[in-house]
């Protein structure tokens, strides 16, 4: 079984949409795939097969007030409204629907993870969890500490999947894959580090959620680790690592649109390398 893995970076994460957007172009079918935070969202187009339709997200809708701004958090406490982003623009009648009929008829089994915010671990949901008009697993996944309150399913709240299991390659491969195409969005030799706004977030949010605290100050250590654990399987011809050169001073939400396009582009060009990994 043949995966991909979208590790998202909030809006750095054109870069996996480029790399999505070649795979659809080309007719590139996986047997699995395995979405975190803004990968998650990734993920649902190229399952629907819209060529093109996540970069409107990145690079139009994200500058505007009602997907990202202090008014939303003043108002909603919510800096970024993942209301907006994945109901009012994605619903059928907005902006930019999700095709759900493509979506539903593509078998791929999809996976979606989130951060039970009141264990600090990861939960694995899967495409069944999302109907039309329904992407709460996927605003859940991408549910960023600090800027968001914690987004509820069924009573229980989660945040981004990022802070529980950044890199899920383990999962990925528990869940049966044989070789598996990861997406990341820093550099291939970066090394993370718990800096000092993730600790004040970590304080901050462990407030209320001491689990997520916990998390948040072992995230980097659980990045580097399945980043190594992955160079290493990459080595044995089993995963393809995808990562751009330079995210030229783009953060998780910065919105700048020539940068942006470069990495687009970016990972459009490298996407070009799987077809020769998966048939190796």
């Amino acid at each position: 079984m043949n995966g991909i893995i979208d590790t998202g970076g909030g809006l750095r994460d054109i870069f996996g949409a480029g790399v999505l957007d070649y795979c659809i172009e080309h007719q590139i079918c996986f047997d699995y795939a395995l979405g975190v935070s803004a990968g998650s969202a990734n993920l649902v187009a190229y399952i629907a097969g819209q060529e093109g339709r996540n970069v409107h997200f990145y690079t139009e809708y994200a500058r505007r007030k009602e997907y990202m701004s202090r008014e939303n958090f003043f108002r909603k406490k919510n800096y970024v409204d993942l209301d907006y982003v994945y109901g009012t623009l994605s619903n059928d009648g907005g902006e930019n629907p999700v095709d759900w009929q493509a979506y539903e008829n593509n078998p791929i089994p999809f996976v979606v993870v989130a951060t039970d915010a009141e264990t600090g671990k990861p939960r694995y949901f899967t495409g069944e969890d999302i109907h039309p008009n329904d992407l709460g697993i996927i605003k859940a996944s991408c549910t960023l500490p600090v800027v968001n309150t914690p987004r509820r399913i069924r009573g229980v709240p989660y945040y981004d999947g990022g802070v529980a299991d950044p890199v899920p390659i383990r999962h990925a491969l528990e869940d049966g894959c044989r070789k598996v195409v990861l997406i990341l969005t820093k550099p291939y030799d970066y090394v993370r580090t718990s800096t000092f706004t993730v600790k004040f977030g970590a304080r901050v949010v462990g407030r209320r959620y001491p689990a997520v605290r916990k998390a948040l100050l072992h995230r980097a250590d659980a990045y580097n680790r399945s980043v190594e654990e992955a160079k290493k399987l990459e080595k044995q011809g089993r995963v393809l690592i995808l990562a751009p050169d330079d995210i030229s001073g783009l953060s998780t939400l910065t919105v700048d649109v020539d940068k942006q396009m470069a990495l687009y582009e970016e990972g459009y060009r490298k996407a070009a390398g799987i077809r020769a990994f998966l048939d190796a």
